[in-house]
């Protein structure tokens, strides 16, 4: 935007050329949000400091989200590929684990460090709430024994190679790439799809939709229903499955048909 209309007087720019630059971006429409959103908060910040009397973003709208599920969920076969790629010891796999065993969404796990660990209990304020969702998440010992053997950093558990924090944009770019190298299908190559798998196995094993709100710092019961629905489906197809299996009856094999000559014969 600097390069293209970074010498035009922002108090001229008006809600035609904000739709104007949300057209020309509408072949991408994650960039077209990001720009709005960029621009949003730049004007709110300009008219609340008297530098413009209007806000020329308001009442422009987000292009509509493309239908689907969303993240591709991991696999189990994911996980177990991922694994197999990154042991404990390295800390790709601190990622992995961290991400598994925790729920955190990516602007959540980049801050988690151990001045959040008490009693063997994380507790932080997740970011997508506005800091004010506070969740609080018992540390596993298979989590426990994978961020023992580290390599961790000190302000944060997740570091990059000189043991720094990892902005959740770097975070999520490096872990696009150890996904890659251990052959995770690049739909699934973002961490919000562990989140999706740590969720369902969760539910699978029982949470109710409360536990998985508690976990996962959903405030929407929604999403947490929509996981248990899905455990609850298959749960209830195996059980079914087993009583038609149960049900099934033997029947006799049909008598092989008589052959012609033989009925004339009769």
């Amino acid at each position: 935007m600097l390069n293209t209309a970074g010498y035009e007087p922002y108090a001229k720019i008006s809600a035609a050329a904000i739709e104007a630059g949300k057209e020309r971006r509408a072949h991408t429409p994650h960039q077209c949000r990001n720009f709005l959103d960029a621009m949003r908060g730049l004007f709110r910040w300009a008219k609340h400091a008297g530098h413009v009397k209007i806000d020329p973003t308001a009442g422009v709208s987000n292009p509509p989200r493309k239908q689907g599920d969303g993240f591709k969920v991991w696999t189990e076969d994911d996980v177990a590929a991922y694994e197999r790629r990154w042991h404990i010891g390295t800390r790709q796999r601190v990622w992995l684990d961290i991400l598994l065993y925790t729920g955190l969404r990516r602007g959540d796990v980049v801050r988690l460090g151990r001045q959040h660990v008490r009693n063997g209990v994380a507790t932080l304020k997740n970011e997508k709430g506005s800091f004010k969702v506070e969740v609080n998440l018992p540390i596993l010992s298979v989590l426990q024994a994978t961020l023992d053997a580290g390599p961790c950093g000190d302000l944060a558990f997740i570091c990059g190679e000189r043991g720094r924090p990892l902005t959740k944009e770097s975070f999520g770019n490096m872990f696009k790439d150890a996904c890659k190298m251990a052959g995770v299908n690049a739909p699934k190559q973002a961490a919000h799809g562990l989140r999706k798998v740590a969720a369902t196995r969760a539910a699978e094993n029982g949470a109710t939709e409360f536990e998985l709100m508690a976990i996962f710092g959903w405030t929407d019961p929604k999403m947490a229903a929509h996981y248990v629905k899905a455990a609850n489906r298959r749960r209830l197809a195996a059980q079914a499955m087993e009583k038609l299996n149960a049900s099934r009856t033997s029947i006799p094999a049909p008598e092989p048909p008589v052959r012609a000559a033989e009925a004339k014969a009769k």
